[in-house]
């Protein structure tokens, strides 16, 4: 049977199904959800936190039910990561099934209830669920020999400590997601010169540093052995990409789709470039941050903390919101990327010396931010319990961006 024929049949039959799931519904509930599959952030990280919040009893009916899932995006972005979802959830349906049925639902009114709805719209951890929890997905025995294997033909052994480096470039959503226009996001880009000097350092400190990309616009370009442009080597593949965020010391990143595989096995992550910075990543104590420069470009000069937010780009998510409001973001310097590298580094091995200043600028950071904010988007919290710091440096070498 073709699948427009097997279509056909679904169709007809989908009303009759959906009658009954309402007529049952008092005895029994079926919960349909469909996975962002096309994008690795949210088909890693809104996933997980469905299953912390279900493991939290947050989201979860009071009464006997069944979630069922499907993939409802194409193309999927990465089939190890499904293969993986799959051993973890016990009910996932074929698209061709599923979501007819999601559709039928929603021709009738108050059908609400059978949908999973926000604890899987949402990467936002404001519940501070993935410090209470373990992660959900685990490597098989064969799958540990086969990602040590392919670790070994890269030059890293086991014992080895490494370092994932992700920055966004629009290279990967125009190639994965063609048919979408996708400039609105470009203001996120960053050039990957600018982390060359920090790869560097933490090489000279005794880690590899693996720069990740399904496909990316330019090369890295250095000759120091323990930096690996894996992005563009030819070695990368959809299982390593899980693989190495998985087992990294931690990951560097702009905030963009593969730091979520890090994030749901729970590794740490050094945020650089973060915009827009009401968005900041706050919900582990394992997250530092900082944020890109935001210039008035009529005052030719750099906006406070407090003004990025008073003139209403602390929540933007589009290029054309900046441009409108006549503010030009600067990127972070190499040296600002290396000293929140070399913090992060010092902190996890237990070596970062604080300065006295430290505790106060984190204060003021931290009575400026808009620790209470609610997406203007959606209407959620972005924040549960403040736990992240921004990076120390920046805050010391720039006091004047926290005038109130």
């Amino acid at each position: 049977m073709n699948n427009s024929i097997f279509c056909f049949f679904i169709n007809i039959i989908v009303i009759p199904i959906v009658i009954i799931l309402r007529l049952i519904r008092p005895w029994f509930l079926v919960r349909f959800g469909g996975m962002i599959s096309s994008q690795i952030g949210h088909f890693a990280a809104n996933t997980e936190l469905y299953l912390c919040e279900k493991d939290a009893g947050i989201n979860v009916p009071k009464q006997r039910h069944i979630d069922i899932f499907y993939f409802a995006y194409k193309p999927l972005c990465n089939r190890e990561l499904a293969k993986m979802w799959k051993r973890v959830l016990p009910h996932v349906w074929p698209y061709l099934i599923a979501a007819p049925i999601v559709r039928g639902n929603r021709l009738i009114p108050r059908g609400e209830i059978h949908e999973i709805g926000n604890n899987t719209q949402n990467d936002r951890d404001v519940h501070n669920l993935l410090d209470r929890f373990p992660p959900h997905l685990q490597f098989s025995p064969a799958e540990e020999i086969r990602g040590k294997d392919y670790m070994r033909i890269m030059g890293i052994k086991h014992e080895d400590p490494f370092v994932c480096l992700t920055v966004r470039d629009r290279a990967y959503l125009n190639s994965h997601l063609p048919e979408g226009n996708w400039d609105y996001h470009n203001y996120r880009d960053t050039d990957i010169k600018n982390y060359v000097l920090a790869c560097e350092e933490l090489a000279n400190r005794g880690y590899f540093v693996i720069r990740m990309g399904a496909k990316v616009h330019k090369a890295m370009r250095t000759r120091h052995p323990r930096v690996i442009d894996y992005a563009t080597n030819g070695m990368r593949s959809e299982f390593m990409d899980l693989y190495l965020g998985a087992k990294c010391t931690f990951c560097i990143s702009t905030g963009t789709g593969f730091d979520a595989i890090p994030l749901i096995f729970r590794r740490p992550i050094a945020y650089v470039n973060l915009v827009p910075l009401g968005y900041l990543f706050t919900f582990r104590k394992q997250f530092l941050g900082i944020t890109k420069h935001h210039i008035s470009i009529i005052e030719d000069r750099e906006l406070t903390l407090k003004e990025i937010f008073d003139r209403g780009v602390g929540f933007a998510l589009s290029a054309d919101e900046y441009d409108s409001r006549g503010i030009r973001l600067i990127e972070n310097s190499p040296e600002e990327i290396r000293d929140l590298v070399v913090e992060m580094v010092e902190r996890l091995e237990g070596k970062w010396q604080s300065q006295e200043v430290d505790d106060s600028l984190q204060k003021q950071f931290w009575e400026v931010f808009p620790v209470k904010a609610v997406d203007p988007y959606r209407g959620r919290p972005l924040h549960g319990e403040i736990r992240g710091r921004f990076g120390a440096d920046y805050l010391r070498n720039n006091p004047a961006w926290l005038a109130k």
